[in-house]
This record gives C-alpha cells, sequence and structure tokens, in this order.
C-alpha cells in the first residue's frame, strides 16, 4: 500500500510541474504543499527554509532554485485569489519530498 501511495504521488509531482519560456521546469509552493499532503501552506514554510538552507550549504545560489511569487489558488466557487508563494526548482523539492515519501512509508507500516 505505501508503494501505491508513493507511487501516485510521484506522478502527481511529475504532474503538477510546470516550465517557463527559457524550458526551465518548476514547482509553485502552495500546489507542491497540497501534493505533499499539508493542510495548511504555513506548516510547508519551514521546507521552504530548509530548502532555502541547503541550497546555501551545497554552494547553489538560492536565487536559482527558489525565487518569490505569486499563487492563484481556487478558494471554492469558482472564484480565485492570488497568494504570496514560491517557484521551486527540482533540486529545492527533492530532500523534502524523499523526506515526504520515507514519512509516508513509515505511517503505512
Amino acid at each position: 500500500m505505501a508503494k501505491e501511495i508513493i507511487k501516485k504521488a510521484q506522478s502527481l509531482f511529475e504532474q503538477i510541474k510546470q516550465t517557463d519560456e527559457n524550458g526551465n521546469e518548476f514547482w509553485m509552493a502552495r500546489q507542491l504543499s497540497k501534493a505533499l499532503d499539508y493542510a495548511d501552506f504555513r506548516n510547508f514554510t519551514g521546507v521552504i527554509e530548509k530548502a532555502i538552507e541547503a541550497c546555501k550549504n551545497s554552494g547553489y545560489e538560492v536565487a536559482d532554485h527558489l525565487v518569490e511569487a505569486n499563487e492563484v489558488v481556487a478558494v471554492g466557487s469558482g472564484a480565485t485569489h492570488t497568494y504570496p508563494s514560491f517557484k521551486l526548482s527540482r533540486y529545492a523539492c527533492r530532500r523534502k519530498y524523499k523526506s515526504r515519501a520515507k514519512e509516508i512509508r513509515q505511517k503505512a507500516h
């Protein structure tokens, strides 16, 4: 069962990937937080802080992997609202995605 959940999450991860005009892939933080089963985005902000630290510790430029952006979110009845968010590179997503998959595996057992 855990393998099925992880496979579904991996598929969803690729489905929510976006590509900018230069062909760079990215994930919107609010959308990613939902895919990783965070109930509230405020609980995901620590993940963003860890991704920033990971970039710094690895010698990468933070701005190459995390960019502040606005994200349009459906709020019900077909309405939308724009909220502050981040565009995250695959590198910025990778560590959290792997640790979240491990958490899911542990919960399934």
